[in-house]
């Protein structure tokens, strides 16, 4: 399959019927089939975030002393994502889907609402979606995109694929907190894998890697099902239960993660959307002032933007819709598409939506176009009704995907030439400092301040773009923004 992108929409004789010419089926080399099947996966893949969005969120207090309820922020998180994941699929008919981001719903829930209320934050990740939008609107957010060398996004995706490999080993209990200051993560409990859920990721990720080197068609979705039953009978046999309690504590080292791989007693459970609408748009500015509310937007727009694009970048490349520069099919589109996400989340009260690289397990499963992203959303929106199944796939299981999806598009550098040190060592802190800092945003930061003063130090100032020069000055700035925030006080 050819790696250019096709921007055109010309008819080729193997194009069959409105729905494969308007996805761009056929020429991107996939069928009906890989498309349902890719975006069966992603949503397997990505379920998780319906459980795990509601306990990051409802767990933060704000200044009013009121929280978020977890019944109303799981079908909130089911809906926004849903709804922009089939948005994004119709338009920029790519295979990417859409969620709560993790980063910034953290940010929320620990830093933002211990100043403001949470209407409040969510204003401002409302604020920060439109400034998003604003940028891609005005072809901004394109140029820094196109500013970028291709060394660089091509470090990108492999930092973007060690990282989700490194979740899903942390994920999977595989990899853990040692709790000292040296070595800081080991493997398992005490150097051994001690528990039968990391067993089970274990042989999810090797049944996985099996059949994807045997080319077998619907390797991951093969893969996930089995040990999906295979964590439902051990669960049903041995009754071994949640890791932590209902207060976040842990309660059982060996148990299941996120959620228990036990058939629900009842399926159907009716969504309370009670959240939605439920925004102060600018009353974090009157409550902590304009400054500070300033800078929690700059560091909301900073990672929104750069954590969506890392993720697209890596996304496009591993889809084999990107051209020799990086750049893939309907890119201003999806940019504003992204920007959308974030008021969707602001509104809904879920938190920033954007971009999630989960979806590179549906990639990796054949998904190419759009129509994956249509499947993917309709399950979401579905599990608003059905929020008890959604935590039957354990993330033990769910976490063996992301490995070997990472692995895939880690072989992404082998196109980079890194017999050049000023290009060797921006990549390699691009790709390191995503898995150590848990953050694309930090990996961009660290990779485009270091090219700009690596680069223009050695000669090579001219073919540094000056955008590039003032996002790695912004990236400075990201970086140094506690002891600005202090010195200004915000």
């Amino acid at each position: 399959m050819s790696t250019a992108p096709s921007t055109e929409s010309q008819v080729t004789p193997q194009e069959r019927g409105a729905l494969d010419r308007f996805f761009e089926i056929t020429r991107r080399g996939s069928t009906p089939a890989a498309e349902v099947r890719g975006g069966l996966v992603t949503f397997v893949t990505m379920a998780y975030i319906v459980i795990l969005n509601p306990i990051i969120l409802s767990s933060g207090t704000d200044v009013a002393g009121d929280s978020l309820g977890f019944q109303q922020v799981a079908a909130v998180t089911a809906l926004t994502a849903g709804v922009m994941t089939i948005l994004f699929g119709l338009v920029s008919r790519l295979p990417f889907a859409f969620a709560a981001g993790l980063g910034i719903n953290s940010f929320l829930a620990v830093s933002v609402v211990g100043q403001v209320t949470w209407p409040e934050a969510m204003g401002l990740v409302m604020i920060n979606g439109f400034i998003i939008v604003l940028l891609a609107a005005t072809g901004l957010r394109r140029l820094i995109f196109d500013a970028v060398p291709v060394q660089l996004k091509t470090a990108i995706t492999v930092g973007i694929g060690l990282f989700i490999a490194f979740i899903g080993f942390v994920d999977a209990g595989f990899v853990t907190s040692t709790g000292v200051a040296s070595p800081p993560v080991g493997l398992g409990i005490e150097g051994s894998i001690a528990t039968i859920p990391t067993l089970v990721f274990v042989i999810t990720l090797l049944l996985c890697a099996v059949l994807m080197a045997l080319r077998v068609k619907g390797a991951l979705l093969i893969g996930l099902v089995s040990g999906t039953v295979l964590a439902v009978v051990i669960e049903a046999v041995w009754h071994i239960g949640p890791k932590s309690g209902a207060d976040g504590a842990v309660v059982n080292p060996g148990g299941w993660s996120l959620s228990v791989p036990a058939l629900p007693a009842s399926w159907f459970s009716v969504p309370d959307l009670s959240l939605v609408g439920q925004v102060d748009l600018f009353g974090a500015f009157g409550r902590i002032g304009g400054l500070a509310a300033t800078m929690l937007v700059f560091t909301l727009v900073f990672t929104n933007f750069f954590d969506a694009m890392g993720t697209m970048t890596g996304l496009s490349r591993e889809a084999e819709l990107a051209d020799e520069k990086g750049d893939f099919p309907r890119l201003r589109s999806a940019l504003i598409v992204e920007g959308v996400g974030a008021v969707a989340g602001g509104f809904t009260s879920s938190s920033s939506n954007t971009v999630f690289i989960e979806s590179a397990s549906g990639i990796g499963e054949g998904a190419r176009t759009g129509l994956a992203n249509i499947m993917t959303g309709a399950l979401f929106l579905l599990a608003m009704f059905l929020t008890p199944l959604t935590s039957v796939v354990p993330s033990e299981v769910a976490a063996a995907a992301l490995v070997i999806v990472g692995a895939l598009m880690m072989s992404q550098i082998r196109h980079v030439d890194l017999g050049d040190l000023s290009v060797l060592i921006p990549v390699f802190l691009t790709v390191t400092v995503m898995p150590f800092t848990y953050s694309i945003a930090n990996g961009i930061g660290a990779g485009f301040i270091s090219w700009v003063v690596i680069r223009s130090l050695t000669g090579k100032a001219k073919q540094i773009s000056p955008l590039l020069w003032v996002v790695a000055a912004g990236f400075v700035i990201y970086f140094a923004r506690g002891p600005i925030e202090a010195a200004l006080g915000a």
